[in-house]
């Protein structure tokens, strides 16, 4: 009976797995074809890679999102932080529903009504103080960073309440300031949430098209809303090689961001168990 089980949950895993990633597989496979037909394989190439590394406007659009993306993410992760420590850590205090609903409403918000809300707030804005002055990378920057920071406040609220108040009680009580407790203790046992934030808002921000198109302008165009003017067209061989390479940078950040979690898992496993022995 144990056998058939494991058979089975081995199989459904095989298929889930090949539901998942075979249209990737395949993708990377075909921006290797030499037929401008993406369903026809006539030979092995990177011809397509020259070709789009010759695409100044893919080119312009890739720098603009990844621009967008590293700024974005940044400041999410600050005020995200901020959300959570406020969420978990004030208790309860007058307007924490308000403050708490306002946090999470971008997370249930259809991106449609988020996008228009936020172009009628730019043009009322422009039309009352002058800026912003038109629509472009700082329009899109403010819209990501709306959205962005509510996925990293939940991060970091889940982590902090999860998190033994204890350890930081005793450095208090030993004389330690809170803004010391806060940078020596709690920034280093919530970095994991912290990456992994900054990770998930930079992968939101590449991956948004609705509230960019909605929040940009002329000359300002990013690289979601290139590719899908691109694909309204008919798929190219350049599109699933700009694909692979998007792949490829995230699966080393991914691995990266990995790796350095697994080192600060380690470490403070092992901190703990001397911390542990020095007690026997």
């Amino acid at each position: 009976m144990g056998q058939r089980r494991s058979f089975f949950v081995l199989t459904a895993m095989c298929f889930g797995f090949a539901f998942l990633y075979g249209p990737i597989v395949s993708l990377i496979v075909y921006s290797f074809n030499e037929s401008r037909l993406v369903t026809v394989w006539a030979g092995f190439s990177t011809k397509w890679y020259g070709e789009l590394l010759r695409d100044e406007q893919v080119l312009d659009a890739a720098f603009l999102s990844l621009k967008i993306g590293v700024i974005n993410a940044t400041a999410a992760v600050l005020l995200g932080t901020l959300a959570g420590l406020i969420l978990a850590r004030f208790g309860r205090f007058k307007g924490r529903t308000l403050f708490s609903g306002m946090v999470s409403a971008p997370l249930v918000m259809p991106e449609v009504i988020t996008g228009l809300s936020l172009l009628l707030l730019f043009v009322s804005a422009e039309q009352l103080i002058g800026w912003p002055a038109g629509r472009g990378m700082d329009t899109i920057t403010i819209a990501h960073i709306t959205f962005s920071m509510a996925y990293v406040a939940v991060i970091v609220q889940s982590r902090l309440s999860s998190l033994d108040e204890s350890v930081e009680e005793a450095a208090m009580d030993l004389g330690a300031r809170p803004a010391k407790v806060f940078l020596v203790i709690t920034l280093p046992i919530i970095a994991p949430a912290l990456i992994s934030g900054w990770l998930l808002a930079f992968t939101l921000s590449l991956d948004d098209l609705v509230i960019a198109s909605f929040v940009s302008g002329p000359g300002a165009s990013t690289l979601p809303m290139v590719i899908f003017s691109k694909v309204r067209l008919g798929v190219s061989p350049d599109i699933n090689a700009l694909a692979t390479i998007i792949i490829l940078i995230v699966t080393v950040f991914v691995v990266i961001a990995g790796v350095l979690l697994t080192r600060q898992e380690r470490a403070r496993t092992r901190a703990v168990q001397q911390a542990l022995q020095d007690e026997d």
